[in-house]
C-alpha cells in the first residue's frame, strides 16, 4: 500500500502541533508529595527521590478550577504566542510584495498570502473578542 506525500505532511502536521501541545504539560508538571516536606521528596534529607511509601502526584501547570479560567488562560497564550507570528506573517508578505517586481503570478500569490494573514489575524482576535464579550455577560449576570 503506497502511501501519499499529502499524507505524510499531514501525519507531520498533525504529530507536530500535538507535540506542541502535550510537551508543555509534561515540562511544567511538578512532583509534589502528600508528607509536606519540604524540597524534601523522601523525608530522608536528600531530594529528587521518592521514598517510604509515599505518593506522588502531577500538579495542575496552569493553576485553574473552572473551565472559564483554564480558556481565558489558554486564550491568552494564543494571543501571546499569535501575535507575534501574525507579525511575522505581514512582514513575509510585504517581502513577496517587493520581490514580486511587477510578475502578476507572484503579485496574486502575495495578496492571498495577505489574505490569509488578515483572515487568521481577525480570528484569533475575534476569538478573544467574543470570549472578552461572554465573559462580561455572565458576569453581570
Amino acid at each position: 500500500m503506497k502511501i501519499t506525500n499529502n499524507f505524510k505532511k499531514n501525519l507531520f502536521v498533525f504529530l507536530l502541533v500535538s507535540f506542541v501541545i502535550v510537551a508543555p504539560v509534561v515540562l511544567f508538571a511538578q512532583i509534589e508529595t502528600g508528607t509536606g516536606n519540604q524540597g524534601n521528596l523522601g523525608g530522608t534529607g536528600q531530594t529528587g527521590n521518592l521514598g517510604g511509601g509515599e505518593s506522588a502526584r502531577v500538579v495542575n501547570p496552569i493553576n485553574t478550577n473552572t473551565v472559564d479560567e483554564f480558556i481565558k488562560v489558554v486564550l491568552v497564550g494564543v494571543i501571546k504566542i499569535g501575535i507575534p507570528i501574525i507579525v511575522l506573517a505581514l512582514v513575509y508578505c510585504g517581502f513577496l510584495f517587493v520581490s514580486a517586481r511587477g510578475n502578476s503570478e507572484k503579485i496574486s500569490k502575495a495578496k492571498d498570502a495577505l489574505l490569509y494573514t488578515i483572515i487568521g489575524a481577525a480570528v484569533l482576535l475575534g476569538s478573544w473578542a467574543i470570549a472578552e464579550l461572554i465573559s462580561s455577560t455572565v458576569l453581570q449576570l
